[in-house]
């Protein structure tokens, strides 16, 4: 690999061992080629440039080649694909053990690898060559917009026991670009999914606190501390972030809680692709990259923070009386206010009751709640205007739009006059109750006017935060996706182990067993020894019969149900925080979740998954969630 950092960088880094100096995130030696890959990712390739490398081992990068960042998508996958053949070629030749009169290009490539390099070795790294687009410019452009929010990063940080040095990781998800979007649905610097963000923070069609980097970066403290209380050490917290608890939780046990180069390089997980395996790595490459600016961008100058004015609302204002009272424009309120979503903007939602409302102090010439108690009585309501319509998005179904407005599946289909398959399209926009029936002749109108967009189904899912370094990849191939991607929170194991056996969760019975399998219950009962009536307890682990269904159609029903049920949960309640209790003599662990902090079983279990629930002693300390209720409309 070709590189030209400057005789001072490479002193340093032959003097810097990192495992020793930061034993927070340790570094292990067999992992520095992976971070070196991508420090050069973030400060060598420039966006208009990339490298063809092993997907496995980092250190081998074949070429680097010229693809500019405003080429189609087509005319980069030839580019790309031309020389991922020639390569391919090369090693062929090589893996069927060629290895005199090489030419050129065959010594080349063969010195890439470690001396005696077997056949087979070779011969798998055939289809293991991967495309890395350049981020120099976008890593430059991040650490420059970071400086807006580096100051609150720490402060959160710092108050949830969080080590401040994680304020890297918005470099690989977003660049701290608070535009930031993913083609699988995350958002904001920190690059939340709806189904995570929806734990700590306000997601819906009026709010997305996702988009919002002070309250985007509370609730990214506060899942990297609960990351941390289930993995005990930082790097599989790290992992965790990108791949979900679950899969982590099921590698640990694999290799050992702290096998970290095991974990990254053998664990085999269905759904730990190159994103997740990377991840950690890419992580200390950009803190690599953070503490030390003036070595890799000399001279770059961060942005500084906006001293705002901050006062929350006592009552459902409109846009249009909120920047008349500020002396300002909506779309400047929009910069300053990114959770705000375009149904505010559009008039068609009030400003939120209880909502935090940022503007630049500079421009306010008294105090912004003196603002707002003298706003005009025109501006000021005390309930928010009633849902009428709902644009279609890509990703969205009946069920979850029906749950966001409170109404029944029945009803949309009823108002919208949908055909029995209750198929929604992308872009259509769905009467709601509030706006009543539609006429004959506008309901035709409306249907003329609907994008031919493809169909969105029901089972329509999603997946997993991808970083910017992934989506920059390989032009033809993507990580494969899966349902267990959108519990990335839950450290529960719904997956079937070798002997067909699973763990009872909560909210599971045998009818769902039965259900999800086609057999009848009566079955599993026999399997498993069960007097009728008999139910499973949670924990406990049961036999399945997988003669009709297989293990994964299987884990994606289940996976798909508690997904509904969490969703729904998290719709009316986020985790404002977690506090500690000891158990004593005569506590119950039932009584202490659902009546004295009233959290449910499932939830606390996924705060407390090595506790035994049946068996807990006194003196056990216990991790309960603090749950606050959503203000939403």
């Amino acid at each position: 690999m070709t590189s030209s950092k400057p005789l001072l960088l490479l002193i340093f880094l032959s003097f810097f061992d990192s495992s020793v100096a930061d034993e927070t995130f340790p570094q292990p030696a067999e992992l520095q080629p992976d971070v070196d890959f991508w420090v050069d990712v973030f400060t060598e390739y420039g966006n208009d440039e990339g490298v063809l490398h092993d997907n496995r081992n980092l250190a081998v990068v074949y070429d680097r080649l010229a693809i500019p960042e405003n080429l189609g998508r087509r005319e980069r996958q030839r580019r790309v694909e031309k020389q991922r053949k020639l390569v391919q070629s090369v090693l062929r030749s090589l893996a069927a053990g060629k290895r005199d009169n090489l030419t050129a290009e065959e010594a080349r490539i063969l010195a890439l690898w470690p001396p005696g390099v077997s056949n087979e070795t070779l011969n798998d790294a055939v289809g293991r060559i991967r495309y890395q687009q350049g981020l120099k410019g976008r890593f430059r452009q991040g650490l420059k917009r970071s400086g807006q929010w580096r100051d609150h990063v720490n402060t959160e940080f710092r108050a949830l026991n969080v080590p401040i040095e994680i304020a890297a990781l918005p470099h690989v998800e977003s660049s701290y670009n608070p535009d930031a979007r993913s083609h699988v649905g995350a958002s904001g610097i920190w690059q939340f999914t709806r189904s995570t963000g929806r734990r700590f923070m306000q997601v819906d069609h009026v709010v997305d606190e996702r988009n919002d980097p002070f309250a985007a970066t509370r609730a990214a403290g506060q899942l990297m501390a609960y990351n941390y209380s289930i993995t005990g050490n930082w790097p599989m917290a790290i992992t965790a972030y990108n791949h979900g608890l679950g899969g982590v939780r099921r590698a640990m046990r694999q290799y050992g809680d702290t096998a970290y180069v095991e974990i990254l390089r053998e664990y085999n997980g269905r759904t730990f692709g190159f994103a997740s395996r990377n991840f950690y790595v890419a992580f200390l490459a950009a803190k690599e990259v953070d503490e030390n600016i003036d070595l890799y961008f000399p001279g770059l100058i961060a942005d500084k923070p906006t001293d705002y004015a901050v006062a929350t609302l006592p009552n459902y204002v409109s846009v249009s009386g909120l920047t008349q009272a500020l002396g300002t424009t909506p779309q400047k309120l929009a910069q300053h206010n990114r959770a705000l979503q375009a149904t505010v903007w559009q008039e068609s939602k009030y400003v939120p009751k209880g909502y935090e409302l940022r503007f630049p102090a500079v421009d306010t010439s008294r105090p912004l709640s003196e603002i707002l108690a003298s706003l005009p009585a025109d501006a000021v309501f005390t309930r928010q205007l009633p849902d009428m319509f709902h644009k279609v998005a890509r990703g969205d179904t009946l069920s979850q739009i029906a749950e966001t407005y409170d109404t029944r599946v029945s009803t949309l289909v009823a108002l919208n006059g949908l055909g029995s398959s209750h198929r929604i399209r992308a872009g259509q926009q769905l009467r709601l109750p509030a706006a009543g029936p539609a006429p004959v002749v506008a309901s035709v109108a409306a249907a003329s006017e609907v994008a031919p967009e493809p169909v969105v189904p029901e089972a329509e899912i999603e997946v997993a935060e991808m970083t910017p370094a992934a989506m920059a990849s390989d032009v033809a191939t993507s990580l494969p996706t899966t349902l267990q991607t959108s519990l990335l929170s839950d450290p529960s194991d719904y997956s079937v182990a070798a002997d067909k056996t699973i763990e009872v969760q909560a909210l599971e019975t045998l009818g769902h067993y039965g259900d999800w399998l086609e057999i009848k219950t009566q079955r599993l009962r026999d399997l498993n020894a069960m007097a009728f009536k008999t139910p499973v307890a949670v924990g406990q682990r049961i036999k399945l019969d997988l003669n009709t269904v297989d293990a994964k159609l299987f884990e994606e029903r289940r996976i798909a149900y508690h997904r509904v049920q969490q969703d729904s949960f998290f719709r009316r309640h986020v985790i404002s925080g977690v506090t500690e209790h000891t158990i004593k003599p005569g506590d119950s662990i039932w009584i202490l979740a659902l009546r004295k902090y009233d959290v449910p079983i499932w939830l606390f279990r996924q705060y407390n998954p090595g506790v035994d629930m049946h068996k807990v002693r006194p003196g056990t300390k216990i991790q309960i969630p603090l749950l606050t209720d959503v203000q939403t409309g």
